[in-house]
């Protein structure tokens, strides 16, 4: 069996999105020819803990650890929280912490470069290439962001010459806060400049949507190939627990400002005045973090009392969760790359099987990928009547009995299933 040695920043105990692709794509990538090896930090810093991931990894599996030192305990200091889990890439609720958390955006942004990982690419490109030597893989991934990662590997190949494929889950210079950190001339250059520097010495490099896939390859004109995200078979265990009574949108993951959807708090503010039977059942409850600027925008639209703020769950908790949950909410970045926004929550919540309800733009990948499973109903950010008319559809159907999804042909985007073209990517560089 082929091995591939793996870099990445994500890997359990830590929780939230960002682990998810890697640690199925290890889970299922020996079933395809590929012995995975994991070298990620052993004191990263996160703000959530999932201790529920650990299922998916083989006992068997290699995992290198090395130590990491990041900037974030000065930041925590500053904002009087040090020593504790903070999600760092929250705006602050008060002022002198809004100061200070743009100020820290500024220093990453223009001395941290690509980003507060970066003090691990060196020791790490030291540690791996003696590791190598003595442990010889096929093959080199690195996921990003970070993408220091990115920088890793990199540097490796050009060490090596083992051949690199470079995995971009989100963008780099087109991530929708790259304008927040406030960088200079020089330091803009220097971003756009290493990104083009990954993107021309991968053997492969992959995204997670067309749309990102499209804009990455336009940067230097090779292709770019696209790896859904996806949902993995043995997380959706059916449960036996009926459907929440009662009209819920349910939001599962961080929520922050820019996936802050006004128009769809104004709609509902609205709708309960003059509907009696959804003022009665109605209840938006959240799954995860949420930004103070969230809670602020529903408490000026009177629709505070309709709010349940379960917190962090559990991964495995939520999959159980979005199952008896009436609709499942997916909101887009209101963001200059809305349009290739397609988060892994969405294959969970097809998976899920529960009508969705997104609020985005309408031509966008969500869209596209929304009209071809039936999953959903798609509502644009700044359209207040249709956001109504949506919300009236599905609340038609949830008083008849016949809020159900419709979900079909989407067993495709399963991670096994998408971790099988990724192997073959594998494949084509160790050829």
């Amino acid at each position: 069996m082929k091995k591939v040695l793996i870099i990445t920043y994500y890997w359990p105990p830590s929780g939230g999105a960002g682990v998810q692709r890697w640690l199925k794509f290890a889970k299922y990538l020996p079933q395809f020819g590929w012995e995975p090896v994991i070298y990620t930090p052993e004191n990263p810093d996160f703000a959530v803990e999932d201790n529920s991931l650990q299922k998916d990894i083989s006992p068997t599996l290699k995992v290198i650890k090395s130590h990491i030192w990041e900037p974030y305990e000065i930041y925590k200091f500053l904002i009087g929280k040090k020593g504790q889990k903070v999600n760092v890439s929250f705006a602050e609720g008060n002022k002198k912490q809004g100061k200070i958390h743009k100020l820290a955006l500024t220093i990453r942004g223009n001395l941290l470069i690509p980003d507060p990982k970066c003090f691990w690419i060196q020791p790490s490109v030291k540690l791996l290439q003696e590791y190598l030597k003595k442990n010889p893989v096929e093959a080199i991934i690195t996921t990003g962001p970070p993408h220091s990662m990115h920088i890793i590997g990199r540097k490796l190949h050009k060490k090596t010459n083992i051949p690199w494929l470079a995995d971009f889950r989100d963008p780099w210079t087109n991530i929708d806060f790259y304008k927040e950190l406030n960088l200079t001339y020089i330091a803009d250059k220097i971003h756009h400049r290493a990104e083009k520097s990954v993107l021309k010495n991968a053997q492969k490099v992959v995204s997670v949507t067309p749309t990102w896939c499209r804009e990455l390859s336009e940067l230097t004109g090779r292709q770019v190939d696209l790896v859904h995200n996806g949902y993995d078979d043995e997380d959706i265990i059916k449960t036996d627990k009926a459907v929440d009574p009662d009209f819920s949108l349910v939001h599962i993951g961080s929520l922050n400002a820019a996936r802050n959807p006004k128009t769809l708090w104004l709609a509902l503010s609205e709708m309960v005045k003059v509907n009696t039977e959804l003022a009665a059942t109605l209840k938006i409850r959240f799954v995860g973090n949420v930004e103070p600027v969230v809670l602020q925008s529903l408490d000026e639209l009177g629709l505070t009392k309709y709010v349940d703020r379960i917190g962090y769950m559990p991964h495995a908790d939520a999959i159980a969760f979005q199952q008896t949950s009436t609709i499942l909410l997916l909101l887009v970045n209101n963001t200059p790359n809305a349009n290739g926004i397609l988060t892994g929550k969405f294959y969970e919540y097809m998976a899920s099987e529960r009508p969705i309800l997104v609020i985005g733009p309408d031509r966008s990948d969500v869209a596209t990928l929304l009209d071809e499973t039936k999953a959903g109903l798609i509502a644009g950010f700044d359209d207040l009547e249709g956001t109504k008319r949506v919300v009236h559809q599905l609340f038609e159907k949830y008083k008849s009995g016949k809020l159900n999804s419709e979900s079909q042909n989407y067993q495709q985007y399963s991670r096994k299933n998408q971790c099988a073209v990724m192997a073959g990517l594998l494949d084509e560089i160790v050829k």
